[in-house]
C-alpha cells in the first residue's frame, strides 16, 4: 500500500489502525472497525465505548460488518491488480525502478545508479527506502491522530455540556416556577382574605344601615297616620270637631318632634385601612415568609461527588460520582462547591449549620486557586477531621484548635480591607480563630464535605428600614 492513503483508502480504513479494515465489526452508533483494533482500544482505555463518537456500547462482542469486509477484499484485490498493472518503470532506460537515491531522493534503476548523475550516492532497496519513510511518516502522524482523538473526546465533552444545558434550563425553569406559584398562592391568598374583610364590612354596615331605615319607615309611618288623622278632624264640622278636639290634641301631642337622626362615625366604608399601603403591607406580610441567603452556592462548581440542593443553600455528599461535562470552574479532586459570589472589599458574613458526623472544611479560597493539583494554595478554613477542629491553609498554618463543645453552627467573617478572616461560634458567642492576611484578589466562600447529612448556609431575616 501507498505511504499516503487515497481517499478511497480512507473510506475503507479503520479510524483505529488507519489501515484497511480487518475483519471489521459494527458498532451501534454505525461507526466500524478492526475487531481487534477495538478490542484492544477498549482494553488500553478500560471503557467500552466508540472511539469515533464515544457513544457507550452494550455489546462486549459487536456482530461483524459482513458487507463491508466483502467490499475492503475487493478493493484490496483491485488496489493489487492495478499494481501489478501498473508497475513503475525508469522513463530514461525502460528498465525497473528497483532502487532509491537517498541524495536525489527518488526512485532510479539500475542503470540510473551508475550514471554520472548519481556518482557517489547512496541507494536502498525500494522496498527497505519504502519501509523506512512509511515509519517515518507513521511517526509524523502520530500527532495528528492523537490530535483528531483529543478533540472527539473535546468534543464529546461539548455534546454532553449542550444536553447538561438544557437538563440545567428545564431544572432551572421548574424552580422558577414553583417559586412564582409559591408567590401567587400567597398573594391569592392575601387578596381573598382582604376582599373577605371588605365584604364582612359591608354587610355589616349594610345591615346598619338596614336597621336604621326601618326604624325611620316606622317613624314616617307613624306620623303619617297622625297627620292624616288629625287633617281629617280639621276637615271635619264645627260641631264634631269640637267633640274629638281633645282626643285630636292628644293624639297629636303624642307625637313630638324628636331631632333627626344621624348616621355618626363609622358608618362608611374604611377605605384607608383597606386600601392604605396596601402593597407595602402586603409586602411586609410575605416578608415573614421570605429569608435572606448571604452566600448562594455555585452548583457548576460543585465536585460530582456533590449534590446541590434545589435553594442552593446546602450542600451533600454520594457515594456515587456524577456523570457531568469537564468545567474548569469545578472541583475534581476535592469535595467541594464554591459560593457564586466573590469578595473583594468590604465586610461579610455568614453562618454555616455543620454536624460532626463526617470531616468537612469551611472557609474562603482565592480565585485563582488551581483547583486540579494535590494541594490548594489560597484557602482559608476551620477544618473538622478525625474529631479534631483544625485551622488550615497553606503552606503554613495547620492548627489544632483547643474546641471543647461540639459546633453547630459557624460565623464566617470576612473584613477584606482589613485582612481578618475570623471564624466564631454564634451559639455561645466565642471566638474559634482568626486568620491575618492582606488579600490581593477575589475570595470566594466554600464548603468542603464528605457528609452525608447537608452543611447548609444560614439564611437571615429580612428586616425592612423605612425612610422619610
Amino acid at each position: 500500500m501507498a505511504a499516503r492513503l487515497s481517499e478511497s483508502e480512507l473510506n475503507y480504513s479503520c479510524p483505529i489502525c488507519r489501515d484497511i479494515f480487518r475483519d471489521p465489526v459494527l458498532l451501534t452508533c454505525c461507526h466500524s472497525f478492526c475487531k481487534d483494533c477495538l478490542q484492544n482500544w477498549w482494553a488500553e482505555k478500560l471503557i467500552r465505548e466508540c472511539p469515533v463518537c464515544k457513544r457507550r456500547s452494550s455489546k462486549s462482542d459487536p456482530p461483524r460488518n459482513l458487507a463491508l469486509k466483502n467490499l475492503c477484499e475487493a478493493f484490496v484485490q483491485d488496489l493489487s491488480l492495478a499494481s501489478a498493472r501498473c508497475e513503475a518503470m525508469c522513463s530514461l532506460h525502460s528498465e525497473k525502478l528497483k532502487l532509491f537515491c537517498l541524495d536525489h531522493k527518488q526512485p532510479v534503476c539500475v542503470v540510473c545508479r551508475d550514471s554520472k548523475t548519481h556518482v557517489k550516492h547512496r541507494f536502498r532497496p525500494i522496498d527497505e527506502a519504502a519501509q523506512d519513510y512509511k515509519a517515518e511518516l507513521r511517526k509524523s502522524l502520530k500527532p495528528l491522530q492523537e490530535k483528531v482523538e483529543h478533540l472527539h473526546q473535546v468534543k464529546f465533552n461539548f455534546e454532553l455540556t449542550q444536553s447538561h444545558i438544557v437538563g440545567q434550563a428545564l431544572d432551572t425553569e421548574m424552580q422558577i416556577r414553583e417559586e412564582f406559584k409559591r408567590l401567587k398562592c400567597f398573594l391569592e391568598k392575601e387578596e381573598g382574605a382582604r376582599i373577605t374583610a371588605l365584604k364582612e364590612e359591608e354587610g355589616q354596615k349594610i345591615r346598619v344601615m338596614g336597621q336604621k331605615i326601618q326604624a325611620l319607615s316606622r317613624e314616617i309611618k307613624a306620623l303619617t297616620d297622625t297627620i292624616r288623622a288629625t287633617e281629617k278632624e280639621l276637615n271635619s264640622e264645627c260641631i264634631p270637631f269640637l267633640q274629638n278636639y281633645k282626643a285630636a290634641v292628644q293624639r297629636v301631642q303624642q307625637r313630638p318632634l324628636l331631632a333627626d337622626p344621624s348616621l355618626g362615625p363609622g358608618a362608611l366604608i374604611d377605605v384607608a385601612k383597606h386600601l392604605g399601603n396596601l402593597t407595602y403591607n402586603i409586602w411586609n406580610k410575605l416578608k415573614e415568609t421570605v429569608t435572606y441567603s448571604p452566600v448562594i452556592l455555585d452548583p457548576n462548581t460543585a465536585c460530582p461527588y456533590l449534590d446541590v440542593s434545589d435553594d442552593l443553600k446546602s450542600v451533600t455528599y454520594r457515594d456515587s460520582e456524577r456523570a457531568l461535562p469537564q468545567n474548569p470552574e469545578r472541583f475534581t479532586c476535592y469535595p467541594t462547591v464554591l459560593g457564586s459570589e466573590g469578595f473583594n472589599s468590604g465586610t461579610h458574613s455568614w453562618n454555616i449549620e455543620v454536624t460532626n458526623d463526617a470531616d468537612w472544611a469551611v472557609g474562603v479560597v482565592a480565585e485563582s486557586i488551581v483547583r486540579k493539583g494535590e494541594i490548594l494554595t489560597g484557602d482559608w478554613e476551620i477544618w473538622f477531621k478525625n474529631g479534631e477542629y483544625r485551622a488550615y491553609s497553606p503552606p503554613h498554618t495547620d492548627k489544632v484548635l483547643p474546641v471543647k463543645n461540639q459546633i453547630r453552627r459557624i460565623r464566617v467573617r470576612l473584613d477584606w480591607n482589613r485582612g481578618k478572616l475570623s471564624f466564631s461560634d454564634p451559639d455561645t458567642i466565642t471566638d474559634i480563630y482568626t486568620f491575618s492576611q492582606t488579600f490581593s484578589e477575589r475570595l470566594f466562600p466554600f464548603i468542603n464535605t464528605l457528609d452525608t447529612k447537608p452543611p447548609r448556609i444560614i439564611p437571615v431575616k429580612v428586616t425592612t428600614k423605612l425612610e422619610v
